[in-house]
């Protein structure tokens, strides 16, 4: 099993597969070679970006993050003003301190190259590197892919189903070794137990509980941090399209607006945490993979206007992160929680099924009722495109997570009107997410090559 911890990952925008993976990726290689003792004799460095990583790399920031991994930052931990004032540097110097040691000749136009025409066989995010010396003899070069929401894997490790991610070092033996829905289901009940106290015993096996309890209510908090921030910060955002941020004006209607209209004001609220999310992670903020950056602002909004009234909040956020977890896991490990190889089901999609288990555990569901949350979940993102304009995580993205949103609520309130197993179980929704994915053209997926992305003039 992997950890709930790896699943909801802390990084920067506006992208956990181009944004945060190349910079885990372009890190890893680096240390790879530091530990093969080359990284002294290094005097040339080309990164080669490949597919999705090449069509939609510019607007989702895949040269910078690239920048960011050699100089060995850590998504998590970076300090964003300190890692654009290093790039600036980069960009007027061009020189570069591999892992902030090494200093080398590096020109970001030349040294990072786009190769469109380059779609991998493995997956669709491809990232190949390659170290000389200074007499342009290869010292190491390797190939890895960017596979969803932080995660990334070498070649080796795709072709090896068992250890099929480069987090693999992180797996544990754990007492509920749950691969599918129906597994999962069957502890609780033969256990007595609820979903999140099934994760939490797994997690037992990677740290001690209070840990996994303080790193869940820091999840948490950087998730509530972002929202204020989205809601407090006006302006335009990055990349061309000038896409005004719209989260602060509706919070200000809000704030101001008599009771009158409570109803229609349930949507106004769910949507506004949402955007103020992903209209942070569009300006390249701090955001928390839930699962991908993509879909970053679903799991936040639903915590934000649901969990924290003043009794056990912090008990509720961590039911509902644990729970919403678990659900994430049964993605990552039976299909793909990748826009570029899922399309948007895979990341909008798998939010909102997450969402609403982890809402319908906090309201008191089943494990049964829960499992039905996130089916209904998923079932009615089916088949949901990425073809982001202009190649930016904002047109159709943002609102995407606000339309996301509403929805895992409603499938959690349908979800708990009914006790029994639906016609449609989350195993069998999870594999026919999977299907569709591949039976998807590539032009809807994360390539800005169809949809929204070629019928929407970018100015």
């Amino acid at each position: 099993m992997l950890s709930i911890l790896q699943v909801f990952r802390v990084g920067i925008g506006p992208s956990s597969s181009h944004t945060v993976g190349p910079i885990r990726i372009a890190r890893r290689f680096l240390s790879e070679c530091d530990q093969a003792g080359l990284l002294d004799r290094i005097e040339q460095i080309k990164v080669h970006l490949q597919g999705s990583l090449a069509l939609t790399g510019i607007g989702h920031g895949t040269p910078r993050a690239v920048l960011l991994g050699l100089l060995g930052l850590d998504p998590e931990t970076l300090d964003i003003q300190m890692a654009d004032a290093a790039i600036v540097q980069i960009e007027q110097t061009r020189r570069l301190a591999l892992l902030g040691r090494r200093d080398i000749g590096f020109d970001p136009a030349t040294d990072i190259i786009l190769d469109y025409d380059v779609i991998p066989d493995l997956h669709p995010n491809g990232m190949h590197l390659i170290a000389r010396n200074g007499s342009g003899q290869t010292l190491f070069e390797k190939t890895y892919y960017s596979t969803g929401g932080g995660f990334f894997a070498s070649a080796e490790q795709l072709q090896t189903p068992a250890t099929n991610d480069q987090i693999a070092s992180g797996v544990r033996t754990v007492p509920y070794p749950f691969t599918s829905a129906e597994d999962l289901l069957a502890f609780c009940a033969d256990q007595n137990l609820s979903m999140a106290d099934i994760v939490f015993a797994n997690e037992d096996t990677f740290r001690a509980r209070a840990e996994t309890v303080r790193q869940l209510d820091r999840i948490g908090e950087i998730m509530l941090a972002c929202i204020d921030r989205g809601l407090q910060t006006d302006g335009i955002l990055p990349g061309g399209l000038d896409v005004k941020r719209r989260a602060p004006g509706i919070w200000d209607k809000l704030k101001h607006a008599p009771p009158s209209n409570e109803r229609e004001q349930l949507f106004d609220w769910l949507n506004v945490y949402a955007m103020a999310v992903n209209e942070e992670n569009a300006a390249g903020g701090q955001v928390v993979t839930a699962p991908t950056n993509g879909a970053a602002g679903i799991i936040p909004a639903i915590i934000k206007h649901y969990c924290l009234d003043a009794e056990a909040s912090g008990e509720k956020i961590r039911t509902f992160l644990a729970t919403a977890g678990a659900i994430g896991l049964l993605y990552k490990q039976r299909a793909s929680i990748s826009g570029a190889e899922m399309g948007c089901q895979g990341e909008v999609g798998v939010a909102c099924s997450m969402a609403a288990g982890g809402l319908a555990a906090v309201w008191g569901g089943t494990p049964q009722q829960v499992a039905n949350a996130a089916e209904i979940g998923m079932e009615h993102n089916l088949g949901l495109t990425c073809d982001p304009v202009g190649g930016l995580v904002q047109i159709p993205c943002i609102e995407r997570n606000a339309i996301g949103t509403v929805k895992a609520v409603n499938a959690a309130r349908l979800a708990l009107h009914a006790s029994e197993r639906m016609k449609v179980s989350l195993d069998q929704v999870i594999e026919t997410m999977r299907q569709t994915g591949l039976d998807m053209s590539t032009k809807y997926k994360e390539t800005s090559q169809g949809g929204l992305a070629v019928n929407v003039v970018e100015c």
